[in-house]
């Protein structure tokens, strides 16, 4: 089987290359080298040329606030680049796989929403991925939409090594924590993808829209108390008190992008038609912490 990975350098790309590669004959490129959603006609041209099967595509623009004040882009590469994709897929009989975000919703209530709750995102990111998704429906190929949220990789920055470098520098931190969600790993999402992948492949019928989340749930608050807990754990010096770390609501930390409170997905959808299991968020996040503290 022929395979494209598109964004094979970020935090889950880079998960995806080693999760794909026992798939088949896998082609993973980025920006620089054929696989530039911003240039449209480089795209389709790599696609054609390739002729994949299936189509990975975990590359995006992520950059939440600047696409306030750039909106183009956001939407060349959240929407009309995976539109695009899609019409490929559809035209080869390919598979395409894309990932997507809780924030197509408003962030409301307390319950984890399904996927067929109701969409309102509340900034231009959101409302970017929200358009990627609709057009990949209205394309008619078969398609894995999966929503995740608080994406983390041992590459790279995370939230984890940022807090951990600011209770090695300061003796307080503030910590957002009336918004709630479920961190998941770049590495959990890259695993459910070959799984699904494979599945949907030998049965068109599981293709859909699905929510892609570690099990339980935390705030940020609650997410650096613990990652901080278990540096000290591993004997990593620290500034900060274990009671400075302080819990903050949100409009004291105001963002020119709206965040939504309530990130909560249910997973009972992908569980159910994959028979997938779907760890509690504080394993992946031990488990990379265990790779990068010393």
């Amino acid at each position: 089987m022929r395979i494209l990975l598109l964004g094979k350098n970020g935090q889950v790309g880079w998960e995806l290359r080693r999760a794909l590669a026992p798939l088949g004959e896998l082609t993973a490129l980025d920006r620089h080298d054929g696989g530039d959603l911003a240039d449209s006609a480089a795209l389709v041209n790599t696609v054609r040329r390739l002729a994949p099967q299936l189509i990975v595509n975990a590359a995006a623009y992520t950059a939440v606030d600047k696409a306030e004040s750039d909106a183009p882009a956001a939407k060349q590469i959240n929407a009309t680049a995976p539109g695009l994709l899609a019409d490929e897929a559809a035209r080869l009989g390919a598979l395409l796989v894309h990932y997507s975000t809780d924030y197509v919703f408003d962030g409301s209530g307390d319950q984890p929403r399904d996927e067929e709750a109701k969409t309102a995102p509340l900034s231009v990111y959101g409302a970017s991925k929200l358009a990627g998704e609709e057009a990949i429906r209205a394309s008619g190929c078969r398609h894995l939409i999966l929503r995740t949220s608080w994406v983390y990789a041992a590459r790279g920055g995370n939230f984890a090594k940022t807090m951990l470098r600011l209770a090695a520098e300061r003796e307080q931190l503030k910590v957002i924590a009336d918004q709630i969600g479920a961190p998941t790993g770049a590495d959990l999402l890259a695993d459910l993808c070959a799984h699904m992948a494979r599945a949907t492949l030998a049965d068109a019928g599981l293709s859909g829209t699905y929510h892609a989340v570690a099990g339980g749930e935390t705030s940020w608050h609650a997410y650096a108390s613990h990652v901080i807990a278990q540096a000290r754990a591993r004997g990593l010096p620290l500034r900060v008190a274990a009671d400075q770390v302080l819990p903050i609501p949100t409009r004291e930390y105001p963002t020119p992008a709206c965040r939504p409170l309530n990130s909560r997905l249910s997973t009972k959808k992908l569980q159910a038609a994959f028979g997938l299991h779907l760890p509690d968020w504080q394993q992946g996040v031990d488990r990379m912490l265990a790779e990068i503290l010393p």
